[in-house]
């Protein structure tokens, strides 16, 4: 039932040991593999890893500003211990301000940074301009990524199927959607593993009960740095069926070609094109509400004025600082919020 289009060309594997590469966030990775090389989402190991907080705190120590994203801080210190990725490719335009300054330190430290922008109007000579380039830098061709872009589109194809199982056919939990979706970024490195884990969670579904919640939420902005909140809602009987940006690392709108295909990702755009996408989530899927969460020392928390004025349902602003469970204020304000939207 849930088996990907296999049709397409399959990966060659390298004759030579695969170059692991770390991504500050979201970049064509069709390109990655096409090159043999193995992507590494810095985020994603930041967030990951049970010492997290601690390599916050180790950031600050040789002197990061407190007053700095903890996420910037922590892909610093992911990349101190991960001493196989000497390329770093960092999003400088479409992602974090601070990245530029992160390059900077990474530069002196003698890591290989590769830049990629993502252009604000989303100009298409553009997006070719910094494909080509970073074709051009890890050595490939455009008919390898084509063929590595129709094989990844089978496995993004399994994601899709995972999203309606969460909000149309209700036997997904919230934290699992997240989990799926947000690992997209980088396929954790394996295309082949990743398709497998995918497939099998997808064969279970029909095993499993439908989850029958009485709010029914939309997750938008970054990716949570706070832990448990995904559970703690569930316990209050709402559950997200909307994960905004990790639907997009996704890449949900994946007809036509790699062109069109980042063009149509939201994150690193203006913000009225992911309120629009947000709009149609909210009729699609019968969301009583959203939680919009922002990041401490993040300039994406001005956004939260324009998510307010265009979408007309109730909306609890979150916000994260460090890497740690949900503290009790966060949950009286999410109890309090789902009990407003039930009654």
């Amino acid at each position: 039932m849930y088996k990907a289009d296999r049709t397409t060309t399959m990966l060659t594997p390298p004759k030579v040991s695969p170059k692991t590469i770390g991504l500050t966030s979201t970049i064509p990775v069709e390109i990655l593999f096409a090159a043999g090389c193995i992507p590494v989402d810095l985020n994603n190991v930041f967030i990951t890893s049970p010492r997290a907080g601690a390599w916050v705190e180790e950031a600050e120590e040789k002197g990061f500003p407190r007053t700095l994203c903890s996420w910037i801080k922590g892909i610093y210190s992911a990349l101190q211990y991960r001493p196989e990725i000497k390329t770093v490719i960092a999003v400088t335009q479409g992602d974090c301000s601070n990245t530029q300054a992160l390059t900077e330190i990474l530069k002196h430290q003698g890591i290989e940074v590769l830049h990629f922008n993502y252009p604000y109007d989303r100009n298409p000579l553009l997006l070719r301009q910094s494909m080509e380039g970073l074709i051009t830098a890890l050595g490939v061709t455009w008919s390898k990524v084509n063929r590595v872009t129709k094989r990844i589109r089978a496995i993004r194809q399994l994601l899709a199927c995972l999203d309606r199982e969460t909000w149309q056919a209700n036997r997904v939990h919230g934290w699992e959607n997240h989990l799926f979706l947000v690992t997209s970024s980088d396929f954790k490195g394996d295309l082949e593993q990743y398709e497998a884990e995918l497939t099998a969670f997808l064969e279970s579904m029909p095993q499993r009960k439908k989850i029958k919640e009485t709010v029914r939420l939309g997750f938008i902005g970054i990716p949570p740095i706070q832990r448990g909140l995904y559970e703690y809602i569930e316990t209050l009987g709402g559950r997200v069926v909307f994960n905004e940006v990790q639907r997009q690392f996704s890449m949900p709108d994946f007809q036509g070609n790699i062109f069109r295909q980042y063009l149509s990702y939201t994150y690193p755009y203006d913000i009225l094109g992911r309120i629009k996408d947000i709009g149609q989530a909210v009729q699609e899927r019968r969301l009583d509400g959203l939680i919009h969460y922002t990041q401490t020392f993040c300039f994406r928390q001005v956004q939260d004025l324009l998510i307010r004025k265009y979408l007309p349902l109730p909306i609890l602003t979150l916000e994260g600082d460090k890497p740690r469970p949900i503290d009790n204020r966060t949950k009286i304000r999410l109890e309090a919020f789902i009990d407003v939207l039930r009654k």
